[in-house]
């Protein structure tokens, strides 16, 4: 599974990069603060939603602390997705929230 942290993710958002970012924490999670422009799948809802995905593009997950996110990770590459898990998860995370 690959990896990546927090602040190398800041760091591409802050270059200019755009990043297709999935958040899988629960709806009053994500609304309690988020990395601007994230998509909300909430990691129950995942299998429902793939369809959603673009095989074509690379994904960064990310939830609260790296956990949820690790599942997700494993999942979708299990799915044939280019994913990266964002360990740590937004309580690593130092950039701009919404």
């Amino acid at each position: 599974m690959k990896e990546v942290s927090a602040i190398e993710v800041q760091q591409r958002i802050e270059n200019g990069e755009n990043l297709h970012l999935i958040d899988v924490r629960e709806v009053d999670e994500v609304q309690s603060g988020h990395i601007p422009g994230i998509t909300n799948i909430p990691l129950g809802l995942l299998e429902f939603r793939t369809h959603e995905l673009d095989k074509s593009k690379s994904y960064i997950m990310v939830c609260r602390s790296g956990g949820r996110s690790g599942k997700a990770t494993q999942y979708l590459e299990s799915q044939g997705f280019d994913v990266t898990n964002m360990t740590g998860g937004m309580l690593s995370w130092s950039g701009e929230i919404e």
